[in-house]
């Protein structure tokens, strides 16, 4: 091995995935002019070698640090030349770093810590930005009429000791990793890319004008992550987070950072006559490099097909070692018929979402679905779901005798989903749900158990229907972890899963004022929750915040004028009654009625 001293350019184009997702040829062949007519030029200008091109990025050297970075300013001004008068979504734009350091040399190829850190230092830059290390920065400063901003001491990933960083002024620089919250710092929630392999699959692009597809390309995304977040050695960002790019131009490393996640799936479909073209392309979001790209042109019926080839293309780039029983789980669709697929696709927002105005359509969806295919597993796990939510929180449900009904409705669903298949994690979820309804708080902790077994990435399970059956179980700390967990594969949580880790903290030793931040900060996002105010009032309670306590309850009050506490301590299904005394103490304290 041959090592030397260099200066380190890296290069790569900002939205390239994007881009690539709305026309390929176009950009292949405006990167192409781009690389050919300026990037190279101005490389071999300014006596640097080429080292590679990686698709939408290069690597350079030079002998000289005033050379790499007067080539890499030289780079961006006429890259910005070139896209004046383009439109705003078509122009190429790079983002540029340059590193001083010790670099291995092998068959042309260069390797080290040096190479590593011009790497890391151009992901921190914007579209046309240039960063540079301390260490170019010593070589520069005063040989050049270009202007740095110090930007002080970073800590890069992988990189053993903190690098100072400059950058070209007047460019503004990106964080490498989500910065965490006020009340994420209190909860210990760690955003930090984890040891195994971690993805965030995003809303496929609709390639046509017709509205009707959205929902169709909506599904092709959801069915992956859905066979996805059944692998144990994989972090699978939840859908919720994930749909919140929809529609939106972003850029693959935006959502490592925010996600905290490695790789990102893209992909596009268009939906036309009995033929569908699926593309996709799997990116390593810290470095923009692409790990794999396919497009496929299939009769419509082979849709499930297509996402079961994209999801083992993904297990096999990633080098994912799946366990026993997961292989066939992972791509077990459950229906062969397009039509009840649709019709669960169009059911799953309004049965998500839980407004009862969309629970009526959603039932016509869903038993249109099983009218189809009778084995149709998800949607008996989502027909009992529409039970037990009319049993649990109103829906038309007047008396006891109606509720008994909808939860042994919501009750025979899920066995029936299993009898369908025996590894339905939402049909385990289900029944958890009737189990704790019912009182068997034994029965209801085995169901959550095997529905997290099946599901290990499922938010939805984990922080909605696990935690809560732990939690009145006796077992806080296992119902706080699993809402933790769903919080990290859900980044951009919605106030639900603060208020259940609330509930959580609410019933652990010590945690009281933990859980008074999280009830806090849900109804900032969601003031109109009147579960959140009771247990923030019970909780101030408690801790004897007597003035607190009442401004919290004149809040309950204020949603429910004839609250009492002996109504509301009645309807919470706890194993041991002394917390439910606790939580009724509490409320007493406040000075809420009995």
């Amino acid at each position: 091995m041959e090592r030397r001293l260099a200066a380190i350019l890296a290069a790569d184009v900002v939205g390239y995935s994007r881009m690539m997702g709305a026309d390929e040829t176009v950009t292949l062949g405006a990167v192409k002019v781009c690389f050919n007519d300026q990037v190279e030029p101005s490389i071999t200008a300014h006596e640097g070698r080429i080292v590679k091109r990686m698709g939408d990025g290069l690597l350079a050297e030079f002998a000289s640090a005033v050379n790499a970075v007067t080539a890499a300013a030289a780079i961006q001004s006429a890259v910005e030349a070139l896209g004046q008068g383009q439109p705003e979504d078509r122009r190429i734009r790079l983002r540029i770093g340059v590193n001083l350091g010790d670099i291995i040399v092998e068959e042309g190829d260069i390797f080290g810590d040096g190479v590593n850190i011009a790497a890391r230092l151009e992901g921190l830059g914007d579209a046309g930005g240039l960063c540079i290390s301390g260490t170019v920065f010593d070589q520069v400063h005063n040989k050049t009429d270009l202007d740095f901003e110090d930007l002080g001491e970073r800590q890069l990933k992988n990189i053993s000791e903190p690098i100072r960083i400059y950058r070209l002024a007047g460019r503004p620089v990106q964080e490498e990793v989500r910065s965490s919250s006020a009340i994420e710092s209190i909860i210990g929630l760690d955003f930090a890319l984890p040891d195994y392999p971690s993805i965030a699959v995003l809303p496929f692009t609709v390639m046509s004008t017709d509205p009707e597809q959205e929902f169709f390309a909506d599904g092709v995304s959801e069915d992956i992550i859905t066979a996805l977040s059944k692998i144990s050695r994989l972090l699978v960002v939840a859908r919720n987070s994930t749909f919140t790019y929809k529609g939106k131009a972003v850029d693959v490393r935006q959502v490592s950072r925010e996600q905290g996640v490695r790789y990102v799936l893209e992909g596009s479909v268009r939906k036309a006559g009995g033929r569908v073209r699926v593309t996709a392309q799997l990116i390593d979001a810290t470095t923009g490099h692409h790990l794999w790209a396919e497009r496929y042109d299939r009769d419509l019926e082979d849709i499930f097909a297509v996402q079961d080839e994209i999801t083992r293309e993904i297990v096999v780039a990633l080098d994912v070692q799946l366990r026993e029983g997961e292989q066939h789980r992972v791509w077990s669709n459950g229906t062969q018929s397009l039509e009840a697929w649709e019709c669960v696709r169009l059911a799953t927002d309004d049965i998500l979402g839980g407004s009862a105005e969309a629970q009526p359509k959603a039932t016509e969806l869903i038993e249109r679905a099983l009218a189809i295919d009778p084995d149709y597993a998800i949607a008996w796990a989502m027909r009992g779901w529409l039970y037990f939510t009319e049993a649990d929180v109103g829906g038309g449900i007047s008396n006891s005798e109606q509720f008994e009904k909808a939860q042994a409705a919501a009750f025979r669903c899920g066995h029936r989903a299993l009898e369908a298949d025996p590894n339905c994690a939402e049909a385990y979820g289900i029944l958890a749900l009737t189990h704790l309804n019912a009182g068997d708080h034994d029965a209801a902790i085995e169901m959550s158990e095997k529905a997290i077994a099946l599901a290990p990435n499922n938010a939805e399970l984990l922080g909605g229907v696990a935690s809560a059956v732990m939690r009145k179980s006796g077992r806080p700390e296992r119902g706080a972890e699993l809402v933790k967990k769903a919080m990290r594969l859900c980044p951009f949580y919605r106030p639900g899963l603060l208020r259940a880790l609330g509930n959580n903290y609410r019933m652990m030793s010590g945690r009281l004022e933990a859980a008074v931040a999280c009830y806090r900060e849900s109804l900032k996002r969601e003031s109109g929750y009147l579960a959140a105010h009771v247990n923030l009032t019970s909780a101030l309670g408690e801790l004897g915040r007597l003035d607190e306590a009442r401004d919290a309850a004149r809040e309950v009050l204020g949603q429910s004028s004839n609250f009492s506490i002996k109504a509301y301590a009645a309807g919470l299904s706890y194993r041991d009654p002394s917390d439910r005394e606790r939580i009724a103490e509490g409320l007493r304290q406040a000075g809420l009625p009995e």
